[in-house]
């Protein structure tokens, strides 16, 4: 093979592989509503005061939460409880964050987002927190 042919097979090949890896995770809210329900609530019911349902936000609301990453009024980042430091700390006592321990971070995020969508106030399905 001349060199400008393997060139252009070593760049096509690359090319490839960019386009195939590019595509955009498909969020699982099934799995996105086991951990709101499983570690969300679970912390907030016995943490913060009382849970919050997904329906007692609408979807615009939701996104603009999810989107500014605000949580605990802004003292911590949401995505901090999506973390897997934050499954690793908290899996001895809760076996959904056990369950979820090597789900990659912005998959999970995902999830979370879908099934909160989903169960907004105007969502397709609004969720209790139950």
């Amino acid at each position: 093979m001349k060199p400008r042919q393997l060139l252009f097979s070593i760049l096509a090949t690359s090319l490839l592989g960019v386009s195939f890896g590019a595509a955009a995770y498909d969020a699982d809210w099934k799995r996105g509503r086991i951990y709101y329900r499983s570690v969300c609530t679970a912390c907030h019911a016995a943490q913060a005061g009382g849970s919050i349902a997904p329906s007692t936000m609408t979807m615009a609301q939701w996104e603009g939460y999810l989107k500014a990453d605000k949580h605990a009024a802004g003292k911590d980042s949401l995505k901090k409880y999506v973390g897997k430091d934050y499954r690793a700390s908290i899996r001895s006592q809760n076996k959904a964050a056990d369950k979820f321990a090597d789900v990659p971070d912005a998959e999970l995020f995902e999830d979370i987002k879908a099934f909160v969508i989903k169960g907004a106030k105007d969502g397709d399905a609004p969720a209790s927190c139950s």
